[in-house]
């Protein structure tokens, strides 16, 4: 008899993919590094809705996104056979867009033009409302503002406590929200003391500062999506584009981990916090691997037509008294597990005295 356990291979290439590789990379510190993290929101949410009714072999899928949830819903609906329209913006890549398209989503653009009023995610929202008004059963998945997204880390959060015996700091990208709200929701059930260090970047309206152009994509936002749940954060990071390009590239140098730009920013949030509170294990969440960012983050004429060749991320962030004082370096804020009107509302009444 075989001394080897026997594990039966994958039947759905989803399923393969939907939980992170947790890895130690130096001291204290770890990594969830996902393939492709979105998939499991999208797996999970379109499972509920058939599960449900909501969601039926008669039904047409429409979302709005430009970045890795529309390639977790193509990659979803190609394998239940239903059909999906993504509504994105003229930012989209175009190697994705590619992708997309050859796993059978049909892709809609909306323009500068359109977004005049209201901002470019107002206006890919308000498309994705015409777009349902002309299908008989449409479903849209929400990722903004259905809770279901921030159940579906429910497993993550399992995978985390079968493999650590204590985790005391998890650093999370924002950018929906709900890998925070949800990985932090539940860990927090078990270990109430763990510290959420919630990363965003300059521009980002999320956590109360001024809103303007992101040129780190997949992290931050221009709206403020239901489904985060700042109550939860202990504080909060700023990353600018350029800082989190040069610590992907060193993520990649010194652990040979290939990962995306909103990982970097995470790792360096991570490294400085396992710098500063030694003893303690730091989990860092990388979103998703870095194959779509060789012509950009990993290239190096890239990053000189950008103006961000040679940046070298510092060691220390700046402390900043409100999320309104924000500029554009990596900040941090004691945000003290607040909602995001009291922050806010701090402010005010700091001004009215």
């Amino acid at each position: 008899m075989s001394a080897f356990r026997i594990r039966k291979p994958f039947t759905d290439v989803v399923d393969s993919a939907v939980l992170p590789r947790l890895i130690h990379l130096s001291g204290d510190l770890y990594a969830a590094a996902f393939q492709l993290m979105k998939l499991l929101p999208a797996q999970f949410v379109l499972q509920r809705a058939m599960e449900q009714g909501q969601l039926t072999e008669r039904s047409t899928v429409i979302e709005t996104t430009s970045g890795t949830y529309g390639l977790g819903l193509a990659m979803v609906c190609r394998r239940l056979g239903l059909p999906l329209i993504l509504v994105g913006d003229t930012a989209i890549d175009s190697h994705l867009r590619r992708r997309l398209e050859a796993l059978g989503a049909r892709v809609s653009i909306v323009s500068g033009q359109a977004a005049r009023t209201g901002g470019i995610q107002q206006a890919r929202l308000d498309r994705v409302e015409r777009i349902r008004a002309r299908h008989r059963s449409p479903f849209t998945p929400g990722q903004y503002d259905n809770t279901m997204h921030a159940n579906a880390y429910g497993r993550v959060a399992e995978l985390i406590t079968e493999s650590f015996p204590q985790v005391d700091a998890l650093i999370c990208p924002v950018g929906s929200g709900s890998s925070s709200t949800g990985i932090a929701g539940f860990l927090r059930l078990l270990w109430p003391d763990l510290v959420l260090i919630g990363v965003d970047t300059p521009g980002s309206v999320l956590f109360g500062a001024p809103n303007g152009r992101r040129r780190l994509r997949g992290l931050g936002n221009g709206l403020l999506p239901k489904v985060l749940d700042h109550s939860l954060f202990d504080e909060v990071h700023w990353v600018p584009a350029g800082d989190a390009f040069a610590m992907t590239r060193r993520l990649h140098a010194d652990h040979t981990l290939f990962m995306g730009p909103t990982s970097g920013a995470a790792y360096q949030v991570g490294q400085w916090w396992t710098r500063h509170n030694p003893g303690g294990t730091v989990l860092a969440v990388m979103p998703d691997e870095g194959h779509r960012y060789q012509r950009t983050v990993f290239h190096d004429a890239w990053l000189r037509r950008e103006g961000l060749a040679g940046v070298e991320a510092p060691r220390e962030p700046t402390e900043i008294a409100h999320p309104g004082d924000l500029e554009d370096r990596w900040s941090r804020y004691a945000w003290g597990r607040r909602t995001r009107d009291e922050v806010v509302d701090l402010r005010a009444a700091v001004g009215a005295r």
